[in-house]
């Protein structure tokens, strides 16, 4: 993947998706980006990139394999993030992450076959290991679906890795565990409670507060990325972005109060609790592997990563944005 290759980053409308559309211009390489298509002509969060003329930006929806062989047409790399990732939407619309988060990612693998193209990064999660067996969690923990969500990116995952397996498609699987940053959906933790102590709020509404996780600022993910696509060894791999490190809820709500300077007070809010069996308890991901395969690691630890955060979400345009007085789904 050298030079001016072209490159498609589907999900680039998204919070990480735009973050690694920046990064691969940065790097040189000549990016398309796919936006879902709706009657707004919205570019979601590639409006917000200041190279966004640089971008040639389509705009679809991975779930029509008709679409997803044209945008993939005359492509070297392509790096699917496209995804349903709402862990409470999928206990109330379960159907519409098989369709988008498995057959999309069928669409995808069938038109990457299909008009030959060098690279497939799908994108997994850390969600489909569920509450650790042991920790740190490596790349053979066994999968569980505590949630329609997790079932279908591990289905999504085998879809992948069956087209590598079957039709030698040259694929690799990037498992990124908690990924946080500016422009993160609201609907996640780290946003959640930054977003209710910038708006004023003294009591802060979270759900459960003792899961632990592996936080990873969104630009070293990024960094994990390219680095996959960049390692021949890797085709064939699935490859975990983690810190290896571990936190509580709890705990980073506490860096987070004491990074901001606020005096706030925690209220456990059950509409944010998910189901017990549902609630993955405890993430820690081995990193092992993809040091080993590309030498990378992460460039911030969680207080440099949580203050570059805290920074852009207390911007007033950018928090403007947010919802901070309801629960966001």
């Amino acid at each position: 993947m050298a030079g001016k290759s072209l490159v498609l980053v589907t999900g680039a409308d998204g919070f990480i998706g735009s973050h690694l559309t920046e990064l691969l211009l940065r790097e040189g390489y000549e990016v398309r980006a796919l936006a879902q298509y709706n009657s707004f002509n919205n570019w979601g969060w590639l409006e917000d990139i200041p190279a966004l003329d640089q971008v040639d930006v389509r705009c679809g929806d991975i779930r029509d394999p008709h679409f997803c062989k044209h945008v993939t047409k005359d492509v070297h790399t392509v790096f699917h993030l496209a995804a349903l990732i709402a862990i409470p939407y999928s206990y109330l619309a379960p159907d519409s992450y098989v369709e988008t988060n498995i057959k999309g990612t069928l669409n995808i693998c069938q038109a990457a076959l299909e008009n030959g193209v060098n690279r497939v990064i799908h994108t997994s999660t850390s969600e489909v290991y569920g509450t650790a067996r042991y920790v740190p969690i490596d790349e053979n923990h066994p999968l569980q679906a505590q949630s329609p969500y997790s079932a279908s990116k591990i289905a999504a995952d085998a879809m992948a890795m069956s087209f590598y397996n079957a039709f030698n498609l040259p694929l690799t699987i990037a498992r990124p565990f908690n990924t946080y940053g500016p422009r993160q959906s609201a609907r996640a933790v780290i946003p959640t409670i930054i977003s209710q102590i910038a708006s004023g709020q003294r009591e802060i509404k979270l759900g459960d507060t003792t899961p632990t996780r592996d936080f990873n600022y969104v630009e070293d993910t990024c960094e994990g990325f390219l680095a996959l696509a960049r390692c021949e060894a890797a085709i064939g791999e699935t490859v975990n972005i983690a810190s290896n490190n571990e936190i509580s809820v709890g705990d980073t709500l506490n860096m987070i109060r004491e990074i901001m300077n606020r005096e706030v007070s925690f209220i456990t809010d059950d509409e944010r609790m998910r189901p017990g069996k549902s609630e993955v308890f405890r993430l820690w991901g081995d990193n092992t592997l993809i040091r080993k395969l590309t030498g990378f690691a992460p460039r911030h630890d969680l207080r440099q990563g949580l203050t570059k955060t805290i920074d852009w979400f207390t911007r007033p345009d950018n928090l403007a944005r947010y919802k901070a007085d309801i629960y966001n789904v």
